[in-house]
């Protein structure tokens, strides 16, 4: 449900999360702010309960229901933010921006933060992290 990243205005595939993922990505969807600081929603095509989006040219992506990514499986709490109670994993995207990942919440939730988008790439987090605990739940 959740991508963020340079992605223009192309098209996102979205994920197809399975079982009681799938619920909590769609709760996920209902909950998500119009606005991340300041920058408008605007969801990607095709339209899908599982991302979404805010700016312009340098977007804010967020997939929910994704597989879990292998840059977790290296040392997933060695460089892993947490924010405002939810465990972030991180990796760069090799375009200078960053990918996030929801770590130890029963469904995985990717934020894509393209360089430039923020002052700092982590900027959209507190706004996101808040949503996130208060839909999907911690848990494996």
């Amino acid at each position: 449900m959740l991508l963020v990243g340079n992605l223009g205005s192309g098209e996102i595939a979205p994920p197809v999360p399975q079982g009681a993922a799938a619920g909590y990505c769609a709760a996920l969807d209902r909950a998500l702010p119009a606005s991340v600081l300041g920058r408008a929603r605007h969801d990607p095509s095709p339209a899908s309960p599982y991302t979404a989006a805010w700016g312009g040219s340098a977007r804010t992506v967020l997939r929910c229901g994704i597989a879990r990514p292998d840059y977790l499986d290296a040392d997933p709490l060695a460089s892993a933010p947490e924010v405002n109670g939810v465990q972030w994993g991180m990796s760069q995207d090799g375009a200078g921006g960053y990918r996030f990942v929801t770590t130890l919440r029963k469904a995985y939730v990717e934020v894509s933060v393209p360089k430039g988008a923020y002052p700092n790439y982590a900027d959209p987090l507190p706004t996101l992290s808040d949503v996130i605990r208060a839909t999907v739940p911690a848990g494996l």
